[in-house]
């Protein structure tokens, strides 16, 4: 089987750049013999050529040993915390620490600066780990973090 030279005139593949896309297009020009100048047959649109992009497939490593199992990395990924276990192990670290009579019962019209020890009525003694303008505040408790209204202004 013997290939035909590529000639003006051909029907060829090409990146169009008025409808942007791989169409047919229709051989204006050639140099040397290569392409240098197409028509869209979609668009009737004469530009410079442009070949359709190469694909490129991903070579996959050969495993040595002869298995098909998946070649994995040296060093495994790192399992993500629980943010609520980390809330928890914090709170555990700081707990031993507090002065439960220095702890100022909360109200949401006081003013908390962080570390603040806050005593609520239902979630129990805290500690203030952020003021965030203008009326709030997170509090880490022993259930967990808890955003509270305050007064921060």
């Amino acid at each position: 089987m013997t290939t035909r030279k590529q000639s003006a005139g051909d029907i060829i593949e090409a990146r169009c750049t008025k409808c942007r896309e791989v169409l047919n297009h229709r051989i204006v020009a050639m140099v040397e013999g290569k392409v240098v100048r197409v028509e869209c047959n979609t668009c009737q649109g004469v530009h410079n050529y442009y070949p359709p992009p190469v694909v490129k497939v991903a070579k996959i490593p050969k495993n040595p040993a002869g298995s098909k199992a998946r070649a994995t990395s040296a060093t495994p990924r790192a399992a993500k915390k629980d943010p609520v276990e980390i809330e928890r192990e914090e709170w555990a670290a700081l707990s031993p620490a507090f002065d439960h009579d220095k702890a100022v019962p909360y109200d949401m019209n006081s003013r908390f600066p962080v570390r603040r020890l806050v005593l609520h009525p239902l979630f129990g003694i805290g500690i203030v780990r952020a003021v965030i303008v203008p009326n709030k505040m997170q509090v880490l408790f022993k259930d967990g973090i808890k955003l509270l209204r305050c007064f921060c202004m």
